[in-house]
């Protein structure tokens, strides 16, 4: 018995090479086995979308849109004037919500921008307000916008304004307001609001008129295939991404005609905001992804999103409907004494990052990600690997250093998710089950089953219709 306890550990490995390579480096004797988890779905459904004629080309035409649009930064605009919303409406990240509905951070974040806008004078008339319908609720989704965690926007708040020089489509992001208590966290205490208000009156103006001023406007998906070449994912690294932005805004803040002390605080505040870049990259991947809408016969997810309560895609093949089901939790790591119980379900449009190809999909160009959502640089490598299984091209403007300058897996194709099992994986920030904390984490989490069944299931029943 003494001598089974004292030999080497066997191990039998299922999956990527790289789990398997890892451990026989530390002396494990190891042996690799062909498995994969069981696919799902009805076999007429995946028999129909397999044998549909339109599917190839369909799918080959959406993919091809996603790679070829591009993503300019032309302006800086207060919501109101660019999203087409009432005076007392408020937009959300995911699928459509209602306050009865909302998790806490959401419900944080809505009553936050009831306080910020004036609608209410206090967190108890700010909740009235909106358990009486007088303020209107929709998903940035159907405003060609995205908004990261609650994704909160108000008519106030300024947005990023970018374009594809391809298609001449728009895409809208708020502006980022950094780590810690925020409102697209949920919070919205006195630090929050007199934060949102120096944005509103300070920090959106003056970038608008050096946007403005700039001779030509900022390539942001260039910078997004930079960003890859230097250890970040786009959705949590964004610390190159971001420094590259400010590097190239920021003779064009100098220059704008404002108090002295104004430029300082922009500056310092970009400066200190790692995550300032997130906001100009989910709107860029929003632009490739509506790039492949309403291609009929295309099983290409064009839309990956969650509100606190429910996660939902959406295909090319089926336009604007929704395929909703129960958010899953993140598992990750948590700040100071939170642990997995302070965490909400997984919430905002940033997956839109997974969506495009990176974030969680391209771990393997920042292993040093593992370091703040959990796991180990293997993991990240076999993660991009396995993701390469479910998408239906290679991106060869976002390489990856790692994989030999590999394009990053683009386009989730609903029928290899289905026939292999395997979800989309994505990396996310965690807010505060109770409204009003803040973050308390960031970790993985991967979208409900349920939502591609239903997919597969309406995508089928449409071909059925047609061929």
């Amino acid at each position: 018995m003494s001598e089974l306890l004292s030999a080497p550990p066997a191990i039998v490995a299922a999956g990527v090479e790289v789990f398997s390579t890892a451990l026989r480096a530390q002396g494990a004797d190891v042996t690799d086995v062909d498995w994969r988890p069981p696919g799902f779905g009805r076999p007429a459904d995946l028999a129909q979308l397999a044998l549909d004629p339109r599917r190839a080309t369909a799918n080959r035409t959406a993919v091809e849109r996603v790679l070829a649009a591009g993503s300019v930064l032309v302006d800086v605009r207060p919501a109101r004037e660019v999203l087409d919303v009432d005076e007392r409406t408020l937009l959300h990240s995911g699928p459509p919500l209602t306050w009865e509905a909302a998790s806490g951070p959401m419900r944080g974040a809505l009553i936050g921008a009831c306080l910020f806008e004036g609608w209410a004078a206090t967190v108890e008339e700010a909740q009235r307000v909106l358990a009486a319908g007088e303020v209107a609720l929709d998903p940035c989704h159907h405003h060609r916008a995205v908004g990261p965690m609650a994704g909160v926007t108000s008519p106030s708040m300024w947005t990023w304004c970018l374009e594809d020089p391809v298609s001449g489509g728009r895409a809208y992001c708020n502006l980022n307001e950094g780590l810690g208590k925020v409102l697209r966290m949920g919070a919205f205490n006195e630090e929050v609001l007199t934060r949102l208000a120096w944005m509103r009156d300070v920090l959106g103006p003056l970038l608008s008129k050096a946007v403005r001023s700039r001779p030509e406007p900022l390539d942001v998906k260039a910078v997004l295939a930079q960003m890859l070449q230097m250890g970040d994912e786009g959705h949590n690294r964004n610390r190159a991404g971001s420094l590259m932005t400010l590097r190239d805004l920021a003779p064009a803040i100098v220059a704008v005609d404002a108090p002295s002390a104004d430029v300082a605080d922009a500056l310092r505040f970009i400066g200190g905001n790692e995550h300032f870049y997130l906001n100009l990259g989910m709107p860029t991947a929003k632009l490739a992804m509506d790039a492949a809408r309403d291609v009929p016969g295309s099983t290409l997810v064009t839309v990956m999103s969650r509100n606190g309560t429910e996660f939902g895609i959406q295909t090319a093949g089926t336009g604007d409907r929704w395929f909703t089901a129960p958010a899953n939790t993140p598992v990750g790591l948590f700040l100071g004494d939170f642990g997995p119980e302070d965490a909400n379900p997984d919430i905002g449009d940033s997956s839109i990052m997974e969506t495009y190809g990176v974030g969680g999909f391209s771990m393997a160009a920042a292993p040093a990600i593992v370091r703040f959502v959990g796991g180990t640089v293997p993991d990240a490598l076999a993660t991009t690997e396995r993701m390469y299984q479910l998408t239906l091209a290679e991106n060869p403007a976002m390489q990856i250093p790692v994989l030999g300058f590999r394009g990053a897996p683009t386009g989730i194709d609903v029928l290899a998710v289905a026939r292999t099992g395997w979800l989309p994986q994505i990396n996310t920030g965690m807010a505060g089950r109770v409204a009003g904390t803040g973050q308390v984490g960031a970790g993985l989490v991967q979208p409900p089953q349920e939502c591609f069944e239903q997919a597969l299931t309406a995508l089928a029943e449409e071909s059925r219709a047609v061929v």
